[in-house]
């Protein structure tokens, strides 16, 4: 019995230092493998930032040139043809109005939810603001007196005009994500 057990020390004197070495080397890669894990994640969450916040500056940006292009100074001049009649004039602008918001529609995704709704309110404002305006005139009137009535409108009304409070709010925005990252 004496051999058997020498053997068996002896079997037991490489097992043991080469299960330890094992245990340690497993452990060493695992440890390993995690960091890298964990760098990689770092790293794709980085780049996933990166595409949100540029994502989001453009949904600003789009949004800023929309409210931009519905101002009343911008967008009569644009519309406006000689020989319109007050009830042309009025539905193309309303038409132009909506056909540039629905263009826009997918930007809400990208952007507050108290941005979206000013947008959205300051279509509506613009759209009322001109029928109000043209209720007021003859329908087959020229149209060049609607476009008249609605630059005074413009020219004379106190504060800021619906466009301007948009503009402000989304120029807060973008600023606030240009300073917090995506997060903002």
């Amino acid at each position: 019995m004496t051999t058997t057990v020498a053997t068996i020390f002896e079997i037991l004197k490489y097992v043991i230092p080469a299960l330890i070495v094992l245990v340690a080397v497993n452990m060493t890669v695992r440890r390993f493998l995690d960091s890298q894990f964990r760098q990689k994640q770092l790293t794709m969450l980085s780049g996933t930032q990166e595409t949100t916040i540029r994502l989001r500056l453009q949904a600003y940006e789009r949004l800023a040139l929309y409210v931009e292009r519905i101002h009343p100074r911008q967008l009569i001049p644009r519309i406006y043809q000689q020989g319109m009649t007050t009830t042309d004039l009025q539905q193309a602008l309303i038409y132009a109005i909506n056909d540039e918001f629905e263009h826009n529609l997918a930007q809400q995704i990208y952007v507050t939810r108290q941005v979206w709704e000013t947008v959205r309110r300051t279509k509506e404002q613009e759209i009322a603001m001109i029928s109000q305006i043209a209720r007021n005139l003859d329908p087959v009137g020229p149209g060049r007196e609607l476009h008249t009535k609605i630059v005074e409108y413009v020219l004379t009304t106190e504060g800021e005009m619906p466009t301007d409070i948009a503009l402000g709010l989304i120029n807060e925005e973008a600023k606030r994500i240009l300073s917090y990252g995506a997060h903002a």
